[in-house]
């Protein structure tokens, strides 16, 4: 009787979730644009829940709002009414006593989770992807970053000052990136390499996911001071500090020597056309005649409708870093200015290519 009750509960829930899609189908146009512009309550509901901890604090077992007033510095009944949402999302869900109890999805929101949510969270629904948001008419009437209006400076500067939110940015890195190094290493061909560069690459994931897919390589990872004593730990903690070196250094100023390729993941998207040139230039400069540039994009299709992920990260770039995305003909244009020509474009089974310069 039991397994048949599940059953009728798990097919009245399917037909529920059905019966919802096609609700959301139906919906006129005014409706649908609508739903579009209250999307942000969604991102700042679950923001609101990464900035409180409400996973962690959950952890153990269900809480109520009462409970967790003190510790979150909150008013009961307007957290209650915040983790009420929660379980209407599916993050939480709602026991006797007005007590919450995390869901799988909720789990995802605990600190150290696979797949860095909360950090990702914190950073794209927080202050440093928000406010440049908010600046969108500023960036669309001058072409300017919305975040460098709204706090006075790049945000590259702007990490180098707040390491606490620059290390939050690099495990956001992770979070978003995280299913692409493996898809990268299978869909191109390192195993020629003998010294890879990976310039600002972050913690090193992507560069990691290549040592292991290629015994024989050596890897130096290039990234700011800030950045590198996290990158030093979590290479170690891949076990393969004996294999690669993290140097630090800025990718303006120069690349370190003794490489064969150079590869850059989301780098050259981060920056202006004469910025990303001079970015080139300084790899050129390091690299040897026998050498290749290796950048991992997205790059834009003819249609939007094709890549829309693509074209939406493209608007970020221009509200919070004041790069862009760009099609294949435009990678060749910025790659030729700096002393390369295009060899090939690999795809692979992320929404990023690789982007193949030889030295001219």
């Amino acid at each position: 009787m039991k397994r048949e009750r599940d059953l009728r509960t798990t097919e009245k829930g399917r037909v529920s979730e059905m019966t919802e899609a096609s609700k959301t189908e139906a919906l006129p146009p005014h409706a649908q644009i609508i739903q579009m512009a209250t999307a942000y309550w969604i991102s700042r509901i679950v923001y609101a829940a990464a900035r409180l901890d409400l996973a962690d604090r959950l952890a153990a077992g269900p809480r109520s709002a009462a409970e967790l007033a003190g510790e979150t510095g909150t008013h009961a009944p307007a957290l209650h009414r915040l983790m009420r949402t929660l379980a209407s999302l599916g993050v939480l869900t709602e026991r006797d006593g007005k007590r919450f109890a995390l869901t799988p999805l909720g789990e995802a929101l605990r600190s150290g989770a696979p797949g860095a949510a909360r950090a990702t969270v914190l950073t794209l629904a927080g202050p440093i992807g928000w406010k440049g948001f908010e600046e969108m008419m500023y960036s669309l009437e001058t072409g300017k970053t919305g975040f460098e209006k709204a706090f006075g400076m790049p945000v590259f500067d702007y990490l180098a000052q707040h390491p606490d939110e620059a290390s939050q940015f690099s495990e956001t890195m992770i979070g978003v990136h995280g299913a692409e190094p493996e898809a990268i290493a299978e869909a191109y061909d390192f195993s020629a390499v003998r010294v890879l560069c990976d310039a600002g690459g972050g913690y090193g994931a992507l560069l990691c996911a290549i040592l292991v897919a290629c015994p024989a390589m050596r890897g130096i990872l290039l990234e700011q001071a800030h950045v590198a004593t996290g990158a030093r730990a979590y290479v170690k903690s891949q076990g393969l500090d004996e294999r690669c070196s993290v140097v630090e250094g800025d990718l303006f100023e120069a690349f370190p020597a003794g490489a064969d390729a150079y590869v850059m993941k989301s780098i050259v998207h981060d920056w202006s056309d004469a910025r990303s040139v001079a970015i080139l230039k300084n790899c050129r400069r390091a690299l040897g005649a026998h050498g290749r540039v290796i950048l991992i994009e997205r790059v834009l299709p003819k249609l939007a409708k094709d890549a829309p992920d693509t074209v939406r990260v493209d608007l970020h770039m221009l509200a919070v870093t004041g790069g862009r995305e760009r099609s294949e003909a435009e990678y060749q244009e910025l790659l030729e200015a700096a002393g390369f020509s295009l060899g090939r474009v690999v795809t692979t089974r992320s929404p990023f290519c690789v982007i193949e310069g030889l030295p001219r």
